[in-house]
């Protein structure tokens, strides 16, 4: 399996994947999705498809200031979850981040979230959870 991680303008695969992945979450914490939101957030990102096979089966959307990197997004199909591409694309991160002069990613996950074993393995500390979601952090070094 050979993943490439390359740039994308691609919103309707971004916002079906998102969606695929966080209903159940946004059911269980009585939330509504807001497409409006998704709209003017998505052209303030850096967007990136997981491609497998020339079959687009990831996302990861980051945004940066001067001291932080900001994982925004990291969806990957259902059917290719657990195979490592989450953790490609934290390296892939880390890499534009250092590239960047940048030591310090940061992420948002739901307290229910399973892909948090995940972030700690990477590496991630909870900082503060808040209304369900965890606000986590890892130095680059």
């Amino acid at each position: 399996m050979k993943l490439i991680i390359r740039p994308t303008n691609d919103k309707a695969f971004a916002e079906n994947i998102i969606l695929q992945n966080m209903s159940a979450y946004y059911k269980q914490l009585d939330m509504r999705w807001d497409t409006a939101l998704f709209d003017k957030q998505w052209g303030q990102l850096d967007s990136y498809e997981l491609v497998v096979n020339d079959c687009p089966v990831g996302l990861l959307c980051l945004n940066h200031d001067d001291e932080v990197y900001y994982i925004r997004e990291l969806q990957i199909d259902q059917n290719w979850q657990r195979l490592g591409l989450g953790t490609a694309a934290i390296r892939y991160t880390e890499d534009i981040a250092q590239q960047a002069g940048i030591n310090l990613l940061r992420l948002r996950v739901f307290c229910l979230n399973p892909a948090i074993a995940l972030y700690e393995r990477m590496g991630f500390c909870i900082c503060k959870t808040d209304g369900g979601i965890h606000y986590m952090e890892r130095s680059i070094l």
